[in-house]
């Protein structure tokens, strides 16, 4: 099995190629700075991983995380080889990506500086008394009889 979690912050915004075949597929590739959580002192406490993204997470991922966003990717170790013009052997590990997810809210990124333009073209949601919950997606979740609680809360 071949299946990575991680969580941290980009280290820089997503670059976007596009592939040269019949039909063009996005390729976004960006940085993920992940803290270690049990570092020894003296030791680096953070890992730094190559981020790839194909197809729609590409262009989800230009459009809309920032250099210092938190991000939350799920997705598989791939590593590549290839020989440079002097015929030396390079190797990286790149995470392709399979599900990546906002970590943190619109606010915070924004309170650190992070303008992030927001997928929601929607006003922001509010909760039961009235209350905007800015930074956060509205859910539209269909009532099932087969569950055993009820979602109209979450409408």
């Amino acid at each position: 099995m071949n299946k990575v979690i991680l969580m941290g912050r980009l280290t820089r915004d997503p670059e976007v190629r596009y592939s040269q075949s019949a039909n063009p597929v996005a390729v976004a590739r960006y940085g993920l700075a992940v803290r270690r959580q049990f570092a020894k002192q003296g030791e680096q406490d953070v890992d730094f991983f190559n981020i790839v993204a194909f197809g729609k997470a590409g262009e989800f991922a230009e459009k809309y995380f920032r250099k210092g966003q938190m991000v939350a990717v799920v997705g598989r170790l791939q590593v590549n080889t290839w020989e440079d013009q002097q015929k030396v052997k390079h190797t990286a590990v790149d995470v392709v990506v399979e599900e990546q997810h906002f970590a943190e809210s619109r606010s915070s990124s924004e309170s650190r500086g992070v303008m992030v333009d927001s997928p929601i073209s929607e006003p922001a949601p509010t909760s039961p008394s009235g209350n905007s919950i800015s930074g956060f997606m509205p859910t539209q979740i269909e009532e099932d009889d087969d569950l055993p609680f009820n979602l109209r809360m979450y409408k």
